[in-house]
Parts: structure tokens; sequence; C-alpha cells
């Protein structure tokens, strides 16, 4: 098993050359967080438009109409991104605004031409594009004629976008990622009913559906790609996880049963297809036929379909066993858990961002690393999200915004843990700040701000770098080293 390093408490000094010289550092966003210009460039409705519309779906009643305007100011934000020192920019295209209707029958020529032009800006400054295809704005077209990803025929209509994306931007873009989260699409989505397209009507069987036909599409896109463009592209691709470090509550041996199947649900779920050709034992033994299988046909397109991984991680919980979960959501209660953030004494696991589920836990992203280098097979991995949120404000002055002073500390210490991760063995080629810029946070609207730089939603949308980005910046330029504990 992987070493627990929760009680360890060693100081470290981690400075940019701790990390190889091609080591990666960049920043990511998604489309309909950031983009706006919903109804511009021939866009199509996706199923976040029409889920932000419904009453009650936001918590502030906005949506992504407008959201950061980087549609019109991607020049702008490249050029700050690039003076901030990073290396890459992890964005997403917006498939309705590649096919309108999602169908593949007729592209749109504007939105080709608008990714096209980021990806020159980015490459303009050195930077280079990292790009995902589905990070959740599906066409809303595909939602209201077959169902969306209740249906196996989005598989054929992910690889048609998936195949025109690679036609279009491949000879420039080298790192693509097929579709990010695909657990929060599940669960958020077809179970609680938090994200789009806000389904709760059959939770015990269509989020596991619903991440069946995403790993069939991801298999689909990544065999065009290795079939017809890899070799002369010389590009990579892989998929992003997202997965909270699930540590055993201590005492009890049945609750490092628990934490294992946390695991198992969240990450396995995912990745053991992949490995192993099938879901984790622990699920087929819980669900039944509840949960799909896979041909024959299926498990050859899915077998070793990455060649790297992506993992957005941000803070752990400790994990207890639960004959009946307290958590909300069918999908928790199938794992028989139950998810504390604090340790048997009553001290909280770490300190707490806005979001009522993020705890700063630097920790578990060394856990993390670890286990999936030890159970995987030490894959190829590039850290594609991490970062934490303050709460939006709008009676706190700006200058008081722009010290934030706890993200500094969050990414110090995430980034010390990654290098120790490194160091313990884990095969980490690079890292992602989430976010660039503070965003549309789905169904928390504008409550929450994400970003290392401010973004000013009553002037102008104005771009203002935040403390944490000027750490960055001194950070990747080699003028900062830090000696912080890894737990902080």
């Amino acid at each position: 098993m992987a070493t627990n390093f929760m009680d360890e408490e060693i100081p470290i000094v981690v400075s940019r050359q701790d990390f190889p010289p091609n080591f990666v550092f960049g920043v990511s966003t998604s489309a309909y967080q950031v983009e706006g210009a919903v109804n511009e460039g021939g866009r199509g409705e996706s199923i976040w438009d029409v889920f932000a519309r419904k009453e009650g779906k936001i918590v502030d009643g906005s949506n992504g109409d407008i959201a950061a305007d980087q549609y019109h100011r991607y020049k702008e934000d490249v050029e700050l991104m690039s003076k901030l020192g990073f290396d890459a920019y992890r964005f997403s295209v917006s498939w309705p605004r590649i096919f309108p209707d999602g169908l593949g029958t007729k592209v749109n020529e504007e939105g080709i031409a608008y990714y096209n032009n980021l990806i020159d800006a980015l490459l303009d400054k050195g930077m280079q594009p990292y790009l995902t295809l589905y990070h959740w704005d599906l066409p809303n077209y595909l939602q209201e004629s077959i169902g969306g990803w209740l249906s196996d025929e989005i598989v054929k209509y992910f690889a048609i976008y998936a195949e025109t994306c690679f036609a279009n931007f491949g000879d420039r873009v080298k790192h693509w990622i097929t579709l990010n989260e695909l657990c929060s699409t599940s669960v958020h989505g077809y179970d609680v009913g938090t994200h789009a397209p806000g389904r709760s009507e059959n939770p015990s069987t269509e989020p596991y559906l619903v991440t069946h036909h995403q790993l069939l599409a991801h298999a689909a896109a990544v065999s065009i790609y290795k079939n017809k463009f890899q070799a002369q592209q010389g590009g990579e691709i892989g998929i992003a996880l997202d997965c909270e470090w699930a540590e055993a509550f201590p005492g009890k041996e049945e609750d490092k049963n628990a934490a294992a199947r946390r695991l198992d649900f969240t990450f396995g779920w995912f990745l053991d297809p992949i490995y192993f050709g099938d879901y984790p034992k622990t699920m087929r033994e819980r669900l039944g036929d509840r949960l799909p299988r896979f041909t024959d046909e299926d498990r050859e397109l899915l077998s070793y379909s990455i060649d790297f991984l992506g993992i957005n991680q941000y803070t752990s919980r400790f994990i207890a066993h639960a004959a009946t979960s307290p958590d909300p959501g069918h999908f928790i209660k199938d794992q028989q858990i139950e998810r504390i953030v604090k340790y048997p004494g009553g001290e909280a696991i770490g300190d707490k961002a806005a979001s009522d589920w993020l705890y700063i836990v630097a920790w578990g992203l060394r856990n993390l690393l670890n286990y999936v280098a030890e159970k995987y097979q030490n894959p190829k991995i590039y850290i594609t999200e991490n970062g934490m949120d303050d709460e939006e404000d709008p009676e706190t002055l700006l200058h008081k915004m722009l010290d934030d002073k706890k993200r500094v500390g969050y990414y110090k210490a995430y980034i010390a843990a990654l290098a120790q991760a490194i160091k313990d063995g884990a095969d980490v080629r690079g890292y992602f700040a989430w976010s660039f810029m503070d965003n549309f946070e789905w169904s928390e609207g504008y409550t929450k701000r994400f970003g290392i730089v401010y973004v000013d939603y009553k002037n102008g949308l104005c771009r203002y770098p935040k403390s944490s980005a000027i750490w960055f910046s001194r950070f990747l330029s080699g003028d900062e080293g830090m000696t912080i504990m890894t737990e902080d």
C-alpha cells in the first residue's frame, strides 16, 4: 500500500530549480466558465446555457453568457499569462462552438477560427496549448434529441467532434485531454442533479450508464487520434480525472476498507477499465446489474488508452465505514461511507477555503500520487487542476481581495507536496493551477473566486493579478524558494 504522509513533518525548501527543466507549469480554465459570447460566432446552445436559466439552479441566479469574456479578450489574457511566466495554458473547446447542434454535419468555421487564433496567440508567446475536448458543455440538441450521455449514440458524435479538432488544431496542439472529471458529470449531473443537465430521477443507474458512455467516447477519440493523427502530429492524448484523497479515519479496520472502497468508486471507476479491463471488483459486487458490461471490443479500445493521466486534486477527507451513509446522493450510499473533516480529537483536517467541500490538505496530494504510481504502473501524470477559492464579498475593498495570502500558502504547500511525490518516484511532468482567473463557478455562479487573477465583474471585467499570481511569477522566474511544512 502507498505510504501515509499524514503525520510527517519535514521542512522542505522548494524552488523552480527543484523541478526538471522541462517540467511544465501552467494555468487552467474551461470554455463555459470564461469565454462568454454564448450567442456569438455561430455557437450553438449548450446544456449549461439551459440549466443556468432554470430558476434556483445557480446560487446567485447568474449564468455564463458573458463570464470573463475571454472570447473577446484572449489576447490580453495570453499576454498576462506570458508575463507571469507560465509555460502552458490548459483550456477547453466548446463543443457547440464547433458543431452547434453536436451532430457533426456542418462545422462552424467561426468557432474553428477562434480556437486557431487562441492557439496561435499562445505559441507566439512561447506557451504550449493543452486542449480539453469536453469540459461539460454538451450541445443541448444532443441532450434533447438522443438524451445526451444516456445514449450510446453519443459515442459516435463525440468521435466526429474529436476528429474535427485533431484535424484543425493538431498541427500545433501536442497535448490533448478527451474528457474532464467524468465523475462530476455522472454524479452531479445525473444523481444529485446540481450540474447540467440536472437529472436526479434515476440515481441508482444513470450515473453508471453515463460514465460507461463517457469511457467509450474517450476510447473512440483516442483510437482515432492514434490511428490517423499521432504519428504525423507527434502529440499525446490522455484524460483528466478528479479525486479527493480518501484517508482512512484512524482506528478501525473497516474504515481502511471504506477508504479503499471510496478510491475505487471515485478513481478506479475510470482507471480500472483502462488498466485492468473492467470496473473495480468492489463496484461489481455492490452494484450488480446496475453496472454496465464491456464487450471484448470495448476492452480492446479502452486498454491502455492514455499516454498520460491528468489529475484534478484539491482536497482530502477522512473516510469511515457507514452502514447508512449520512451524505446525500445515491452514489455515496452505494459506497457505504461517511466523509469526515476532523481528526478523532476534533481538530480540522486542514484550513477551510470558501467552499464547504474544500479543505487545505497538501499531504493528500502526495498520498494520492503515490497511490496512483503504485496501483497503475506509475503513469505519466499532469496535475491538470489544483487550487482554492475565496468568497465573493462586494463589500471588501479591491486591494484586500488581491492580497490572497491563504491562496499563496495553499500553492506553496501543494507544490511542496508535489515535489516530495516526485522524489518518492511519481512520474509527474507538469502542474496547472486552477484557475488562471476568477470565473463562473458552475452552480455557485460568481459567489466563489478561484482565480490567481481577479476579474472585476462590476467594472468592465478588468483583470488584476492577485498576490498568488505575483508569487507564481517570482517562483517561476527562480526568484523565490520556500521553506514550509508539507502538511500546512
